[in-house]
């Protein structure tokens, strides 16, 4: 599996690279995959879990307890409890925002996926996303999982961001252009 510089190099990205490589033997990369998300949704929603995997004052061992606690509450796999002990042993849990994101961006390059983040100005219809789907996915010749998101500041048209790309059709952007272009 190839994996980007920057994701080999982040200390967030090595321990996802573990994490993979551990589930890619065990079978468990979808089931891992599941239990991350499940705590990432756990942590947007909990400011105290948050506060809490970056507080310095918690010692190794209780915020090893607390995980433990979680990832039983949570019915987390024993591969995903297992790494977030070693996460809280190491002081490194306030890295799992940052282990979540590289590790999805792992399993997606190895199902030959990539993300596209859709900015629009009001929700799209299943219909609109099925063929912007469509026509990424031919753009870009793999599987294409999109990422929506309401911006009313766009007036209307999409933005989609694939990595490092951008495509701007927004309204905004055409009115800021025609604003330029006039100053002359």
């Amino acid at each position: 599996m190839e994996l980007s510089a920057g994701i080999q190099a982040s200390l967030a990205g090595r321990y996802a690279s573990a994490l993979f490589d551990l589930a890619s033997e065990a079978g468990t990369v979808t089931a891992v995959e599941a239990d991350l998300d499940t705590l990432n949704d756990a942590l947007r929603e909990s400011a105290e879990l948050r506060a809490l995997i970056r507080n310095p004052e918690v010692s190794r061992d209780a915020l090893g307890r607390v995980l433990e606690g979680i990832g039983a509450t949570l019915n987390l796999s024993q591969l995903t409890r297992n790494f977030l002990g070693v996460l809280a042993k190491n002081r490194r849990v306030a890295e799992l925002p940052d282990v979540i994101r590289a590790f999805r961006s792992i399993a997606a390059a190895q199902r030959g996926e990539v993300t596209a983040e859709v900015a629009s100005a009001h929700p799209l219809t299943d219909e609109q996303l099925s063929t912007l789907e469509q026509k990424l996915r031919a753009r870009e010749g793999r599987t294409v999982k999109l990422k929506t998101r309401v911006d009313p500041d766009l007036l209307g048209g999409l933005v989609v961001t694939i990595g490092s790309k951008r495509i701007d059709s927004s309204i905004r952007s055409r009115l800021t252009t025609l604003a330029q272009a006039m100053k002359g």
